[in-house]
């Protein structure tokens, strides 16, 4: 029994809190405005925001927290929407919308306690208890901050009381699971990144700074932003994220020291939000932020202090916009919206306090009634209330609707007909809303579609404005472009550019740039431990270019084979065909020195065989020396081979006339030399020697090794014949045209051949050099063969380090001069005897120096 006395004590004594707190609601809904209806939407919304105060510079700034005009308009939005529809008779007949309006934040506590009052009905909440008479509420609207939506949609799971938010989508609240029976009117704002990058490259910026709110929001944009400049080759100049709620820090921080007063980027992209240290900041960068171009959205209003000057800081701002139909009576409404018509709306009357001059009853909490017919909302200049429809006023319009249709299909389809009944009207559970909520669809009094399903709503259209500062703070927003992600890449970016107005200072289209693109003819050089976007240029490699337009801008791009770069390595020019021709003077030179050469051969020849019989032709055997002086003239005529335009016969009869002739002529000068020794070394008649000699065995030398080059040059054309080349390396603008010997290794051993016969001719004649020297032509074989030898050892160094016609002029010159030193060496001599000294032309002369004859 005492027990049960004392529970009806505590009920009674709690009955009597709750009576008397109702008699202090006046003062406890100071911050609650309240519009009676069969059903009531409740609204949670950030009212009063931190708004600065400065005269001189951002270091006299005060920082206070009051009403916010912009995010009343909020409350108009909403107000609008429910006036609409209760006099929409097709939407909810005979049945009428109301509302309560709760102020949330700045902070989590004040957010958490206004949503105790709506809960419990006390403005000291008793937990457990509810003190309102009747419940109507049949959905929650929440805004504009994850923080408040969040706030409210945790506790909210409790009842499944549906709730729709306004402000930016955000991913972690679209959890079925731990919120299930939020609904975002905001679309995925995937687009905005995308959206502005494109304007980034569009004006060829790649120098960009950040301000970013520090919190889910802005980490989520960031996380979409930076990949997608870094594929289109943005770079972060900086990126400062800005605590969401530190407003003392900020006071108590130098502005001057934050890395966007540092850095001198000409293009800051700002997100975040405006309520709190973002938009305090944002405000005091006018001071010492001129001339730079503010990418933003239209959460940002561009809040600055009324200025005398033509244009401000932010005149020139960019703002993204959500694209959505125009409620044309909106503005209308506005200039309605006075205390007078909402006398009870203690939000309206703060207003009318600060810009109006209206005071304000302490006990009522209401506007005097001989001022609240002054003013209008759309008198106030644009940076203390816009008259036009923001994008969360324009979410808050669509979730009245969005009520107001799911109650219009309960009501038609008779849903939960058994429904709680109160003094004859049908009240519904708010949970029975839910599952019409998660499919409704229908179009807004704009024509727009409006759904709840996020999975429907991927990507947002976006207005692309441009903000004009005029005189006295006359701010305007101007459309200069559209953004769609629905259309095909390169089309989605639709810009005005004439109609932009830039930055004060910058005059016409800013670059924003880490450094100036490298001109024509130059390459990227990235600078060590700096961003791509930051290079030096450097003048493009030989034969490469860069024009300065598409795919040249990073990189040079090398010629093709056929082509050369010109002097400013800008354009690819075509290569001029080239070889040793005739016309050349090199060429016509060389030619004219071939044919002299090989006409002093044959005029040497003419003249051995008229003196064939005197003992200076007869002397070493004149067999040897006719075999001599026709293989030098074929050795003097294969160098025409070498002139002219090679092709594949000419290539093939190039190495094997000029190794079988100079196989032939090195071993018949040996075939000589072995003669004269085989001569001064008989002093016997009868002797061995002396029958070698006069059976010509030495002659016998020269097919043999004639045979070996042969068979050389026989392999050499079976395994890698020579063939007809192009050399477009060698000279800059030009392609030889030119024989490849096809293998070195058989070019090289053509070589050796010659070159061991040279010095085996060489050494023997060496070894002769002191015989008797009467018609002895030992001395004159050692100094051809030193000749012969000297010119080829000299060729290969040479002939390696050349290119193109040099490389084929080397050769046959090579060629002439050791056929020449030959000729000079051997036979010129002998013709200064015949001409010059007849009388040792004689036969005693010569018995007396062989014996044997």
């Amino acid at each position: 029994m005492p027990t049960l006395i004392s529970f009806f004590l505590i009920l009674k004594l709690s009955m009597l809190q709750c009576s008397l707190d109702m008699s202090r609601c006046l003062k406890s809904m100071a911050n609650n405005v309240y519009q009676d209806g069969d059903m009531v939407i409740n609204v949670f919304l950030p009212l009063y925001t931190y708004q600065t105060k400065h005269t001189e510079g951002p270091e006299n700034t005060n920082i206070h927290l009051r009403i916010s005009p912009n995010n009343y308009q909020f409350v108009i939005a909403l107000k609008f929407a429910i006036e609409e529809i209760n006099k929409n008779a097709l939407i909810l007949p005979n049945m009428s919308l109301g509302y309560s309006i709760y102020n949330a934040g700045p902070s989590e506590v004040e957010t958490m306690k206004s949503f105790l009052v709506w809960l419990t009905g006390k403005f000291k909440p008793l937990p457990n208890y509810n003190c309102k008479s009747e419940e109507k509420s049949v959905a929650i609207i929440t805004g504009t901050t994850w923080e408040i939506s969040n706030i409210i949609g945790t506790l909210l799971v409790l009842y499944k009381h549906p709730q729709l938010t306004f402000g930016h989508f955000e991913p972690s609240m679209n959890d079925p699971e731990k919120f299930p029976s939020l609904y975002q009117m905001a679309s995925k704002d995937y687009s905005l990144a995308l959206g502005m990058v494109s304007l980034i490259t569009y004006f060829r910026w790649n120098w960009v700074g950040l301000a970013i709110s520090d919190d889910e929001k802005g980490v989520h944009f960031v996380s979409d932003l930076i990949p997608m400049m870094e594929r289109n080759k943005v770079c972060v100049a900086f990126m400062e994220m800005i605590p969401a709620d530190h407003k003392f820090t900020i006071i108590e921080s130098n502005v001057y020291y934050s890395p966007i007063a540092r850095n001198s980027v000409k293009v800051v992209i700002i997100y975040g939000n405006t309520d709190y240290s973002l938009g305090v900041l944002f405000r005091r960068w006018e001071h010492i932020f001129p001339w730079r171009v503010w990418v933003t959205t239209s959460k940002w209003e561009v809040m600055s202090a009324k200025r005398h000057f033509i244009l401000d800081s932010f005149h020139g701002t960019l703002i993204f916009s959500q694209h959505h139909g125009e409620i044309s009576t909106f503005k209308e409404f506005v200039k309605t919206v006075s205390p007078s018509k909402y006398p009870d709306d203690i939000f309206l009357a703060r207003l009318w306090e600060i810009y109006f001059d209206c005071a304000i009853f302490n006990t009522t909490c209401k506007s005097l009634k001989h001022c609240s017919y002054k003013g209008s909302l759309e008198l106030l200049p644009w940076y203390h209330f816009n008259a036009a429809m923001s994008d969360g006023s324009y979410h808050v319009y669509n979730a009245v609707y969005a009520v107001a249709h799911t109650l219009h299909k309960m009501l038609i389809h008779q849903v939960d007909i058994q429904g709680m009944k109160n003094r004859g009207k049908i009240i519904f559970p708010p949970w029975k809303l839910n599952q019409i909520l998660k499919t409704i669809q229908f179009m807004n009094p704009s024509g727009d579609p409006v759904t709840l399903n996020p999975s429907e709503n991927f990507y947002v259209e976006y207005d692309i404005l441009n903000f004009w500062n005029f005189p006295q703070g006359l701010g305007y927003k101007v459309k200069v472009g559209m953004f769609s992600p629905y259309l095909p890449r390169g089309q989605q970016l639709s810009l005005s550019e004439e109609s932009i107005e830039w930055s004060t200072g910058l005059g016409q289209t800013p670059m924003s740039v880490c450094s100036e693109s490298c001109g024509p003819g130059f390459r990227k050089s990235l600078q060590d431990g700096k961003a791509l976007c930051c290079f030096d240029c450097s003048l493009c490699p030989e034969n490469e270019i860069s024009n300065g337009t598409g795919k040249y801008v990073d990189h040079c791009v090398k010629c093709a084979d056929d082509q050369y770069a010109n002097t400013e390595r800008t354009h690819c020019l075509q290569k001029t065909v080239t070889y040793l021709t005739y016309e050349d003077p090199l060429g016509i030179t060389l030619a004219c020195m071939t044919l002299c050469f090989s006409t002093i051969t044959m005029l040497v020849f003419v003249i051995f065989i008229k003196y064939q019989n005197t003992p200076v032709v007869k002397a070493n055997n004149s067999t040897l020396s006719y075999i001599l002086l026709i293989s030098l003239t074929f050795c003097f005529l294969c160098s025409f081979l070498f002139i002219g335009q090679p092709n594949t016969d000419t290539c093939i009869l190039q190495q094997i006339t000029f190794g079988i002739a100079f196989t032939v002529a090195v071993s018949t000068i040996l075939a000589k030399t072995i003669t004269v020794i085989l001569a001064f070394k008989i002093t016997t008649p009868g002797r061995r020697m002396r029958r070698l000699l006069r059976s010509g065995s030495p002659k016998f030398i020269i097919p043999v090794c004639t045979l070996i080059q042969i068979i050389f040059c026989g392999i050499w054309l079976v395994t890698s014949p020579p063939f007809v080349d192009e050399d477009t390396h060698s000279e800059h603008g030009q392609i030889m045209i030119l024989c490849n010997k096809g293998s070195a290794t058989a070019f090289y051993c053509n070589l050796g051949y010659l070159g061991a016969l040279s010095i085996g001719s060489f050494i023997v004649a060496f070894l002769a050099r002191n015989l008797p020297d009467t018609f002895n032509e030992a001395k004159f074989l050692t100094f051809s063969m030193l000749v012969f030898c000297s010119v080829w050892i000299a060729f290969l160094p040479v002939y390696n380090s050349t290119k193109g016609n040099v490389m084929v002029a080397v050769e046959v010159f090579s060629i002439l001069a050791s056929s020449a030193g030959i000729l000079g060496c051997i036979f010129i001599p002998k013709c200064y005897i015949i001409f010059m000294r007849p009388e040792k032309n004689s036969l005693n002369v010569m018995r007396h120096r062989f014996p044997w004859k």
